[in-house]
């Protein structure tokens, strides 16, 4: 009896043991280090694939440089509403009761109290059954087991191991990239390295001023703050036009004091305050130190910013406006974290520059891969760097709108990791465009795809399909093409997506002030040169348009179709005249006329529907087609 009850109580103690021995360790097919703007995305979009999910974050909040660091007025994309950016936004006109709800101030079409998008964020979070998300939680240290990542962290001040078998970093930073092995670039690229012209002719680690934000509130009562240490209103004096303002750093930006103040009115009568002329933009470069240099390094910042929010009060007059006390629960009531500009750039397998954007179709194929698109010009932060007049002059360099190809996100010399945020692979002068808000959601959105796939298909990251991941960005109504004139409502949206990621009908594209923009051209009659393209996907295509006038009817274009199917050996070859009609009223084209002059996008529907190249001619991530 003695035995039994020793052996049973022996049991117990062995499984409590291996039960407090596990109690500590998780596992998860992907984990995201980071709930940022990116991280959030990354971590619905997987999920949505059904594939088990968790976001590992420091503060309490999600949404990054959205929420946490209060640049709540997004730059872009406000014509490129697609995925998970527009059902975000969806959220917002929900909350505040419509579009013009949100165009609260001049620099942006939406603006929001940062508390709300962190709620819209949790609550997007919340309908995914395959999300979990891990907050007060620290990374120490990762490491690569057997194909999986091993990732020591500290959750809320105890040790725990998280096991993963993919990880994207979605951190403001690019630490885990890092911590990955990755490589990686600091600061400015030589013109002789990015053979783009507007860099500087040697390297250097000049990275963007970083913000500690202010978000301000009407009182209706004198608020104004106790005068900080160290302050002198000529460090403020040129923020906007007043009287103390006699020698600009920027004489052609020097705005009125209330066009400063609602530049980022946000609802509510709340005010952000994130302004780069003579503001509380702020000069440090911290990536490469450690924690605790971090928290030191960047208390100049916050003390810069409590210094302007007592020059708007005391000198401009504004003493009704006050840190808001509802937004934030810091002693000092500023964000949780900065607003990084910049970050680690990555070594990956596509190297995105500011030569792709100006000459999409002459650089290489990679626009063949986009998975993100961006409308904002170069827009580089720099007045706060002693020596800045050797920095290229990058305020709002003009650029046509673009797409972002996903090798960008694959690091070249790392297995089973996935980076986003603004740690792509990306220049540094082109990541003043690729680093706004609702392209790093984009950019999240493609990394959750790409890794729920590597894990559902079992493969390599690299090794994924770049169609495929196209296909579900397709299908959440997410752009790879950023047409101006073809919006996602559009019937033929996803067909003329296709057919430009394809290059044979090619988009055009140009700069126009803040918002730019590419135009595929749809209603435009097609000229039978453009078709060039084919030959490349079909040859023996080139003889077939020679032979063609210099434009096409409809019954050309069908004849066209039907002889390259014939060349090309593919089924249905001759069949096309007889399921033209139905496409037409698919697609909502209206009356098929056979002697009207085809147009460019009647003849993208045409390829996409009987040729289908898209998807049947599949491409590598250099965006060369796979023999």
């Amino acid at each position: 009896m003695k035995e039994l009850i020793r052996s049973t109580l022996c049991s117990f103690i062995l499984l409590t043991i291996i039960s407090c021995s596990r109690s500590d360790e998780k596992q998860t097919d992907v984990l995201i280090i980071g709930g940022g703007a990116s991280g959030i995305t990354a971590g619905i979009q997987s999920a949505r694939l059904g594939v088990n999910t968790l976001i590992v974050e420091e503060s309490e909040w999600l949404g990054g440089m959205l929420t946490s660091a209060g640049v709540s007025a997004t730059d872009g994309n406000h014509f490129l509403q697609g995925g998970l950016w527009k059902e975000f936004r969806q959220h917002l006109e929900n909350y505040y009761g419509g579009s013009d709800a949100l165009a609260t101030g001049w620099v942006s079409h939406t603006l929001f109290e940062p508390s709300v998008g962190n709620k819209i964020f949790h609550e997007m979070a919340a309908q995914k059954p395959n999300l979990s998300i891990q907050k007060q939680t620290v990374v120490k240290n990762v490491t690569r087991s057997s194909g999986s990542w091993i990732v020591e962290v500290i959750y809320k001040g105890k040790p725990q191991t998280i096991s993963a078998k993919r990880l994207i970093d979605a951190t403001e930073l690019g630490d885990i990239a890092k911590a990955c092995g990755a490589g990686y670039d600091i600061g400015m690229e030589s013109k002789h390295d990015t053979r783009e012209s507007v860099a500087p002719g040697e390297k250097n680690n000049i990275i963007q001023d970083i913000t500690y934000v202010a978000i301000l509130k009407e009182y209706g009562k004198d608020v104004t703050i106790p005068r900080p240490a160290n302050y002198d209103p000529a460090e403020f004096a040129c923020c906007c036009d007043n009287n103390q303002c006699v020698s600009p750093k920027e004489p052609h930006r020097v705005w009125s004091k209330d066009m400063m103040l609602t530049y980022g009115k946000l609802p509510n009568n709340k005010y952000m305050i994130n302004w780069p002329i003579e503001g509380n933009d702020y000069y440090v470069n911290i990536l490469e130190m450690t924690p605790q240099e971090r928290i030191e390094a960047l208390k100049g910042a916050k003390e810069r910013t409590i210094r302007f929010v007592y020059f708007i009060q005391h000198e401009l007059g504004f003493n009704t406006l006050g840190l808001a006390d509802d937004e934030y629960s810091t002693a000092d009531k500023l964000p949780y974290i900065p607003y990084h500009r910049e970050s680690r750039r990555i070594h990956g397998e596509v190297r995105f520059t500011l030569n792709h954007v100006v000459d999409p179709y002459g650089t290489d194929n990679t626009y063949r891969t986009c998975i993100a698109v961006g409308d904002y010009p170069v827009d580089h932060h720099h007045t706060c760097y002693e020596g800045n007049e050797d920095i290229p002059d990058l305020y709002f360099h003009p650029i046509p709108s673009f797409g972002l190809p996903l090798g960008t996100l694959i690091p070249k010399d790392v297995d089973g990791l996935i980076v986003a945020e603004k740690s792509i692979s990306v220049s540094n002068i082109i990541n003043g465009s690729t680093r706004l808000q609702p392209v790093v959601l984009e950019i999240g959105q493609a990394a959750g795809i790409l890794a729920a796939l590597s894990v559902c298909k079992n493969i390599e990251v690299r090794e994924v399909s770049v169609r495929d991941v196209q296909n579900v960005l397709l299908k959440a109504n997410g752009y790879l093409f950023p047409y101006r004139d073809v919006p996602v409502s559009h019937p033929a949206f996803k067909v003329y997506q296709r057919i430009g990621s394809t290059g044979i009908l090619k988009g055009v594209g140009k700069s126009v002030d803040w918002s730019n923009e590419t135009w595929f051209r749809a209603d435009t009659v097609l000229v039978t040169s453009e078709l060039s393209g084919l030959e490349e996907f079909y040859p023996g295509t080139g003889k077939l348009l020679k032979s063609l006038g210099s434009t096409l009817t409809l019954n050309d274009a069908v004849g066209l179709i039907d002889k390259v199917m014939e060349l090309a050996g593919l089924p249905g070859a001759g069949s096309v005249q007889s399921k033209v009609s139905e496409m037409w009223k698919q697609f909502d084209m209206g009356e098929f006329r056979p002697e009207r002059k085809i147009k460019r996008g009647e003849m993208a529907l045409l390829i996409d529907q009987a040729l289908d190249p898209f998807n049947k001619k599949p491409i590598n991530i250099q965006g060369e087609i796979i023999k």
